[in-house]
């Protein structure tokens, strides 16, 4: 699959070159299943054999991570959090959350906004859904534009310039990513275990009297 993913990507850069690049990371940004560890690094090496400019890649990236990230953030907006917060109180119990968690992960958001975002657009699988929550508490739009493509631009420099270095061995920086993003995996899967312990495991343990005390 991802050798056919490759392919296409291939074709699509070298056919089109920035807008190309543009077009792949919007969608990428939308749709994850088309990795930037496979965009980005065939774009610097498209443009280091001197088909096109490193920075224009750089660039060209980055604008398309940004309309990438309105397109989720107007979604999220759209939404609203009038109607996240009506389906939570109705639906919530259904994975464990209640309005007071929804709540707290609120005034988190909004005091750590500015972070979030910045940060969260250099992180694998993280990248594309904190346009998400900053939607859902429309954050401003111009701050919420800057620091997107602030985060998005340490990303794209950093992989289009691995590619530009690396040559026709473009495809090394794929096998790297995927360790970083593996370590995500496992931190989100820990993350989610600890929320299941916590909120249905130990009160129905507590509840059974299967739990012992605590010393």
């Amino acid at each position: 699959m991802f050798g056919d993913l490759s392919t296409w990507v291939s074709d699509v850069i070298s056919s089109i070159g920035y807008a190309g690049v543009a077009f792949l990371v919007a969608l990428e940004s939308v749709f994850p299943p088309i990795p930037s560890e496979v965009v980005l690094p065939f774009a610097g090496f498209y443009a280091g054999r001197g088909d096109a400019s490193v920075p224009g890649m750089m660039l060209a990236a980055t604008v398309g991570s940004v309309v990438g990230a309105w397109i989720l953030y107007g979604l999220a907006a759209w939404i609203g959090p009038d109607r996240l917060r009506a389906f939570v109180v109705r639906r919530g119990r259904w994975f464990g959350v209640k309005e007071p968690d929804l709540d707290r992960a609120e005034a988190w958001f909004d005091r750590r906004a500015d972070a979030a975002v910045l940060f969260g657009r250099c992180v694998p699988l993280v990248r594309s859904i904190v346009s998400i929550p900053a939607g859902f508490r429309r954050m401003p739009f111009l701050r919420f534009t800057l620091y997107t493509a602030l985060g998005s631009l340490v990303w794209n420099v950093a992989l289009v310039g691995a590619g530009a270095v690396l040559g026709s061995r473009w495809e090394q920086v794929g096998s790297v990513m995927a360790v970083f993003q593996w370590v995500v995996i496992v931190a989100v899967v820990g993350l989610v275990g600890w929320f299941a312990w916590s909120r249905f495991v130990k009160p129905r343990l507590a509840r059974s009297g299967d739990l012992p005390p605590p010393e």
